[in-house]
């Protein structure tokens, strides 16, 4: 795969690829850091993946200049099945914490084994079907949900008693009553806890063992929330996330003055000069300005420090961790745990593939190449296998990172591969320095991304193009942001499908004329396929018509076996009323079915030099015998 070809990709500009890649490395962290708390994996778990997964796809993927990484997009889906994993593992004979984790890395390996397939198979070619509305419709749609999660970072968690992340639970199940203070057993109703003020005690020890707070019941050892409190009792609970609430004051107003100045000098630095990559000066610049001013905004230390997740705590455990023995050994190998991991793993692959596919479209037409989607396909799912065997998380293309990369000149493949590289380093190396990088910054940067990724042409095109095209676009975004990608993309597709069986339906014709001999013959022009068979059948006056009946099929094409049913039952009822039909200019596939059929259909179908060569489009049979066997 590492051929004449990947040499020649490599790169024609060092100096863009290499400064393109350091820029997409800073905007990568934050957006990695942000969806692996989504997917309760700790930030570590994600950056490894990212790294592994960008250095992969770069150097044997199919289109250079695109960016891979631990997409928000793959990490949504494993979100479920990290809880359920996390519960699992608790139930076994010897319990397992973070459970989640390790069948996370199980159906990561999975994800990637089918990527692999789809490449070897040939299935990337498929994303040519993709319409352009639909295209349009994932653009934008990626481009809201990218804006949206930016948002976020005008939030801050709340925190609770304990000064850690206060936690949002729901209650479940009611597990004891509660009664002037008095907690008892729901069967026995035995007094087990009291309750004095925010403490409850053991009635038996008088030891503290609860506190409540905010009408939630932590245990006093290990500082989690245990049930929920009511009324009329304790809750089990169900763990909906951290809570978090808008920035107030100071801290609200410097952030959104720094992401304003990194736009300000995007837009700007360009007008000035090409020379300097515009996203890298912006975020060196707020950068220095937030240190040296001594203004109190959030930096990505802070942000990574205030999250957490299950996986690995940091890179001296990735470390030890690389004895792989040790780190598979807490996962059950059995049919269990593939029926488990299977779903997800199937899900996160396709959703995978089409957002790097659709985002190896878009790079296609900003850069008037063309890239290889299957080579593409084979070198996400090594990726994916390889970041998941070394205990990272999964990950596909990344449409707003890309969009960075090329805008910043980054063209071959060291743009990835830089981007990769400065990545690791960053972690192990400069982690004090990256750290200190304001999370404005990079928001700034990604607010810019989001503006020239959204196609704001779509607006002044959509009174200019079909409504049945401007339905797909606003279907497709909508549901991109309101569901997932994978989603969206199958109701554009089968939308727009719809909508062209639709048209085409109505394009089926008949002229209609009496030869010197009596004969009517029916010349039949458009496409007779299921869509347009209760039109075709409308053509024909079969009580009236003359004795002698001809239908000419060489300006239409028949397409699929409805079609073939169709002129089947249409000859049986000519030859019902005992009236003679022939058949002229059939391809030979209809042919093969009608004689298969029924024999008599040699005596109706004309042979002639110059009858169509189509194939049918849905052809549901396979023939080995020639046609001459047919017509016996």
């Amino acid at each position: 795969m590492f051929g004449q070809n990947t040499l020649k990709t490599f790169t024609k500009n060092p100096k863009n690829d290499i400064l393109a890649g350091i820029t997409v490395s800073l905007a990568m962290i934050p957006e990695v850091v942000a969806f692996a708390f989504v997917a309760q994996i700790s930030p570590i778990v994600a950056l490894f993946g990212a790294f592994i997964i960008g250095m992969i796809s770069a150097l044997f993927g199919g289109r250079p200049g695109l960016i891979s990484g631990a997409a928000g997009a793959v990490a949504v889906i494993f979100v479920h099945m990290i809880q359920e994993g996390h519960a699992k593992g608790l139930l076994f004979d010897s319990p397992v914490e973070n459970m989640g984790y390790f069948y996370l890395l199980a159906a990561v390996v999975l994800m990637g084994i089918i990527q692999i397939l789809a490449g070897v198979f040939k299935l990337g070619k498929f994303v040519r079907l993709i319409p352009h509305p639909v295209m349009l419709g994932f653009v934008n749609g990626l481009a809201i949900v990218i804006f949206m999660a930016q948002l976020g970072m005008f939030k801050e968690n709340t925190k609770d008693l304990f000064g850690q992340n206060m936690r949002q639970t729901e209650s479940q199940e009611l597990i004891y009553n509660v009664n002037n203070n008095s907690v008892n057993d729901l069967i026995s109703d035995t007094q087990l806890f009291s309750i004095d003020g925010q403490t409850v005690k053991n009635s038996n020890t008088g030891e503290a063992v609860f506190i409540i707070s905010d009408h939630q019941v932590y245990d006093v050892n290990t500082k989690k929330v245990v049930f929920n409190y009511e009324d009329n009792g304790f809750y089990s609970v169900k763990d909906s996330g951290v809570v978090k609430s808008t920035m107030q004051g100071k801290k609200l107003y410097i952030m959104i003055g720094l992401v304003l100045l990194t736009m300000l000098i995007i837009w700007g630095l360009p007008r000035l000069t090409k020379k300097m990559p515009a996203a890298l000066t912006a975020i060196l610049i707020v950068t220095l300005i937030s240190i040296f001013g001594g203004l109190e905004s959030i930096n990505v230390g802070d942000f990574i420090r205030d999250g957490g997740g299950a996986g690995l705590n940091g890179f001296d455990e990735l470390s030890s961790k690389l004895n792989l023995g040790e780190l598979w050994s807490h996962l059950p190998f059995n049919l269990d745990t593939l029926k488990f991991i299977a779903p997800y793993a199937f899900l996160a692959a396709s959703v995978g593939l089409i957002e790097t596919l659709m985002t190896m479209n878009l790079v296609d037409e900003l850069t008037d190449t063309r890239g290889d989607g299957n080579r593409e396909c084979v070198a996400q799912g090594a990726g994916n296998m390889v970041s998941g065997i070394f205990g990272g998380t999964g990950g596909c293309g990344m449409i707003g990172q890309t969009v960075i990369n090329i805008n910043a000149g980054g063209r071959g493949r060291l743009s990835g591969v830089m981007m990769a590289v400065t990545l690791l380093t960053f972690i192990l190396f400069a982690d004090k320095y990256i750290e200190q990088v304001p999370i404005a910054a990079l928001v700034g940067v990604m607010f810019m991304m989001v503006i020239e990724t959204f196609a704001w042409s779509s607006f002044r095109i959509m009174k200019k193009i079909p409504v049945s095209d401007a339905v797909v676009l606003v279907i497709v975004s909508v549901v991109t942001v309101i569901f997932d990608l994978a989603i969206a993309v199958f109701v554009g597709v089968i939308i727009s499908a719809l909508a062209f069986a639709w048209e085409n339906a109505k394009k089926i014709r008949a002229r209609k004329r009496i030869q010197n001999d009596g004969t009517k013959t029916y010349e039949i022009w458009g496409p007779l396929f299921f869509g347009s068979i209760t039109a075709f059948n409308e053509k024909f006056d079969i009580k009236n018509d003359p004795d002698n009946v001809e239908i000419d099929f060489v300006e239409a094409r028949v397409s699929d076996h409805s079609a073939i049913e169709a002129i089947f039952i249409i000859v049986e009822k000519y030859q019902a009323e005992g009236k003679t039909i022939r058949l002229k200019h059939l391809s030979e596939d209809c042919k093969i079915l009608l004689y298969k059929a029924n024999p008599k259909f040699k005596d109706v179908i004309v042979e002639a030099i110059d009858d169509p060569r189509y194939h049918l489009a849905a052809n549901p049979e396979k023939f080995t015998k020639p046609l001459s066997e047919y017509n016996v």
